[in-house]
């Protein structure tokens, strides 16, 4: 790399801002220039292009915690952010030897952290490990002559909230997306020879690359650019549609026992919408169903789901959303078939985490 020019984020934290900035050098900077990026996020799950989420996360657990999902321009698995993990991007040139080249990127992030301590060196799938755990991932971008090679750097984060997010609890889908490989990681701090800040550290490397002669000068970002960064963001990296909606076609096929009827559910899933959806019942056993004027009656036939498919269909496959036309199919059901299983029952089964995961 030819001297790098290093864009200073303002210490900035919002993830999709971060995801901005990189792509708005990656377009709308100097394209003859090579760009630097060092930069934190708060608590948030960045997927790779290609990956659906839910294959990806441990849904429920960021829903609870809030925290936000988020899809960038690479390939690549699904990382988890925190401020004690600092990430690197390398804005440069296209050239066709550094496609898939992460070592002529890596190799500088590499010798810095060995002159920490640190006993860092690269495998075969282009982690960057430290006695066998992995402490960074990295992924490439490119497009119209211009490309990035970004990565992770796990310096002190929690480990065990990382483990947590990114354990999938929903098995029952299938998809041709793009699969993370889970790894054991460890966190950089555990290998330093003196104790340091994640702040310390994120000057100790950009020093680090200046000694070396591949940084040569510094940018501040200006209002024209924070502007149409903020405009990236709000367009791109804010919006349902492509972090959660792009996630590829995807199939959920899943069956269980409720109040002694076996539900079973088979669904599409199209640009974040229930495509297709058929929902099916046998009896397993009489029970009672619950009327208000005569009291218990036998349910003697299995309900019929059909209004509720036909509700479903077309709509955001988001679990509140999900419930949410469950009960208003509920009140437009004549039949009063279904009245003896519980709306949330029934939407556990249509969007729900498979319960044999959840002690795991």
């Amino acid at each position: 790399m030819e001297s790098l020019v290093f864009i200073d984020n303002g210490d900035r934290t919002d993830p999709a801002f971060n995801l901005a900035l990189e792509e708005y050098v990656l377009r709308h900077m100097d394209p003859d220039r090579d760009y630097l990026l060092l930069y934190r996020n708060e608590p948030s799950v960045i997927v790779g292009r290609n990956q659906n989420v839910l294959e990806e996360v441990h849904d429920s657990h960021i829903r609870e915690k809030g925290i936000p999902v988020l899809r960038r321009l690479s390939g690549g698995g699904t990382v988890y952010h925190d401020p004690q993990n600092l990430n690197f991007s390398f804005v440069t040139r296209y050239e066709t030897s550094r496609l898939h080249n992460f070592r002529f990127f890596n190799a500088p992030v590499v010798r810095i952290l060995r002159t920490l301590g640190v006993p860092a060196e690269m495998n075969d799938r282009n982690d960057i490990l430290a006695d066998g755990r992995k402490i960074s991932g990295s992924a490439q971008f490119s497009s119209k002559g211009r490309m990035y090679s970004h990565g992770t750097l796990l310096f002190n984060s929690e480990l065990e909230e990382l483990d947590q997010v990114l354990s999938v609890r929903m098995k029952q889908i299938r998809s041709k997306s793009h699969k993370s490989v889970h790894s054991t990681v460890a966190n950089i701090s555990e290998f330093l020879n003196r104790p340091m800040s994640v702040h310390a550290f994120r000057e100790y490397l950009l020093q680090g690359l200046i000694r070396e002669g591949l940084v040569g000068s510094q940018y501040k970002l200006s209002d024209s650019d924070l502007e149409k960064i903020g405009e990236l963001r709000g367009s791109r990296y804010t919006q349902w549609e492509w972090n959660i909606g792009r996630s590829p076609k995807f199939k959920v096929s899943r069956s269980r026992i409720v109040d002694g009827v076996s539900l079973s559910v088979d669904l599409v899933v199209n640009k974040g919408h229930i495509e297709e959806i058929a929902l099916q019942s046998e009896l397993v056993a009489p029970h009672a169903a619950s009327d208000a004027e005569t009291g218990p009656s036998p349910v003697n036939d299995p309900p019929d789901f059909t209004v509720i498919s036909n509700a479903l269909k077309g709509i955001r496959y988001d679990p509140q959303i999900v419930l949410a036309g469950i009960k208003d199919a509920w009140k437009h059901d004549l039949s009063g078939s279904v009245a003896a299983i519980s709306a949330e029952a029934v939407a556990s089964m249509v969007y729900g985490e498979d319960p044999e995961e959840k002690d795991r």
